[in-house]
């Protein structure tokens, strides 16, 4: 699995101009799921994206997590992050999971988080959504679990 990680001051996500999902102060990430993921994966990304330390403490030092100032977390399934570009101009996509599987590989990821105790909201699945991100720092953070699974 690989996630884009952003620091965000609030983020939202629309569809045919109607909001579906927003947070205010948190995370809001990308996730996308490779072919042959597992729920060991989705385990390994959210503890390290809830845990992560990237919100500045009173010194202005990156070193408390979205658990420990309590904030939100807007995970927005994108499997163009498995795109492959590196040969001619229309990105292939034959890495990232097959829909069925990838859906149920991204429930499981929420209810983790979810059961962190977070706020978690969520984009739709499959559909064709608008992503509003106001990055905070601005601070992106790049995960995989391939290299560490």
């Amino acid at each position: 699995m690989r996630a884009v990680v952003q620091r965000t001051r609030s983020s939202q996500v629309k569809i045919d101009d109607e909001i579906i999902a927003a947070i205010g102060p948190g995370l809001t990430v990308l996730l996308g799921v490779r072919q042959g993921d597992g729920e060991k994966d989705a385990d390994y990304l959210i503890d390290k994206i809830v845990n992560l330390r990237i919100f500045e403490d009173d010194q202005g030092k990156m070193n408390r997590s979205l658990v420990d100032i309590g904030g939100a977390l807007l995970l927005v399934s994108q499997f163009t992050l498995y795109a492959d570009a590196r040969k001619g101009r229309r990105p292939g996509f034959s890495d990232a999971e097959e829909p069925q599987r990838a859906r149920s590989l991204v429930e499981y990821a929420v209810k983790c988080a979810r059961d962190c105790g977070l706020q978690v909201e969520t984009g739709q699945f499959g559909a064709n959504m608008l992503v509003l991100i106001e990055n905070q720092g601005p601070v992106t953070i790049l995960l995989d679990s391939e290299r560490i699974i």
